[in-house]
C-alpha cells in the first residue's frame, strides 16, 4: 500500500499543476481577447477616419453638384437628391457600425461615460427604458473597463433582441474586491441552462470571456418572468 503522505504530496503536486495550467489558459485566453479588441479598433478607426470622411468629401461634392444646377434640370437635381439621401444614410450606418466595434468614448472618457453613452442610446429602443445606476468605482485598468462594458452591451443587445423588454435596469457598483454589474429586464424570459449552452456572442460566451478575468456569471429567469443577469468581477485577475 502506498504511503498516505505520498499520495498527498502527488495530490498537491497534481493540484498545483492544473492550477498553473488553469492560470496559463487565462492568460493566453486573455492575450487573444485583447488582439481581437485591437482589431475591432483598428477598423473601428478605419471606417471612421477613412470610408466616413469619404463619404462626407462625396456628400459635400453632391450637393456643390446640386446647387450648380440650373433650374430647368430638374430629372439631374431629382437623382443627385436620392444620391444624397444614400450618402447620408451610408455615412450614419457607418458611423454606427465603427461606434459599435469600438465607441471612442471608451477609450478616451472611459467606462462611466461609455456606460452612459450606451444607456442614451439604447433608451427607447424597441419601446424599452433603460436606467443606468453606477456605484463609486475605483481606478480600473482597460481590460477591466472593457470586459464590462461588452458584458453590458451585449445584455442590452440580448434584451432588444430576444427579451420584448418594456424596462432595463443596469447597474455597476464595487463589493468590497469585486465589481458587481446587474442587468434587469422585465421581458418573456428564457430558460438559463439553455441559453448559457448556447455559446457563441450570447450568454455563454459572455460567461467564457468573465472566466478569463476570474469572474462569473450568474442568470435568474424562468419564461414570463424577465431576466436578471448578474456578473462578478474581481478587481485583481492576475
Amino acid at each position: 500500500m502506498s504511503d498516505p503522505s505520498d499520495l498527498r504530496t502527488l495530490y498537491q503536486e497534481l493540484l498545483q499543476r492544473l492550477q498553473r495550467n488553469e492560470r496559463e489558459f487565462r492568460r493566453l485566453g486573455r492575450a487573444v481577447w485583447r488582439v481581437q479588441e485591437d482589431e475591432r479598433r483598428r477598423i473601428a478607426r478605419d471606417l471612421h477616419d477613412g470610408v466616413g470622411q469619404n463619404l462626407t468629401a462625396l456628400k459635400l461634392r453632391l450637393h456643390d453638384i446640386q446647387s450648380a444646377l440650373e433650374p430647368r434640370q430638374d430629372a439631374l437635381r431629382e437623382g443627385l437628391a436620392q444620391a444624397l439621401a444614400l450618402c447620408a444614410d451610408t455615412l450614419e450606418d457607418t458611423r454606427e457600425l465603427s461606434r459599435l466595434l469600438r465607441p471612442p468614448i471608451l477609450d478616451d472618457l472611459g467606462l462611466e461615460a461609455a456606460l452612459r453613452w450606451l444607456a442614451r442610446s439604447h433608451d427607447g429602443r424597441g419601446g424599452a427604458r433603460v436606467e443606468l445606476e453606477l456605484g463609486a468605482l475605483p481606478e480600473l485598468d482597460g481590460e477591466l473597463q472593457t470586459v464590462l462594458f461588452r458584458t453590458a452591451q451585449e445584455a442590452l443587445a440580448n434584451a432588444a433582441r430576444h427579451a420584448q423588454a418594456r424596462r432595463v435596469r443596469i447597474g455597476l457598483h464595487c463589493r468590497g474586491d469585486e465589481l458587481h454589474l446587474e442587468v434587469h429586464d422585465d421581458g418573456r424570459g428564457c430558460d438559463p441552462v439553455a441559453a448559457l449552452a448556447s455559446g457563441g456572442n450570447g450568454l455563454g460566451g459572455m460567461r467564457e470571456r468573465l472566466r478569463l478575468y476570474g469572474g462569473r456569471l450568474e442568470i435568474a429567469s424562468a419564461p414570463g418572468t424577465g431576466l436578471r443577469l448578474s456578473a462578478r468581477l474581481p478587481l485583481d485577475y492576475a
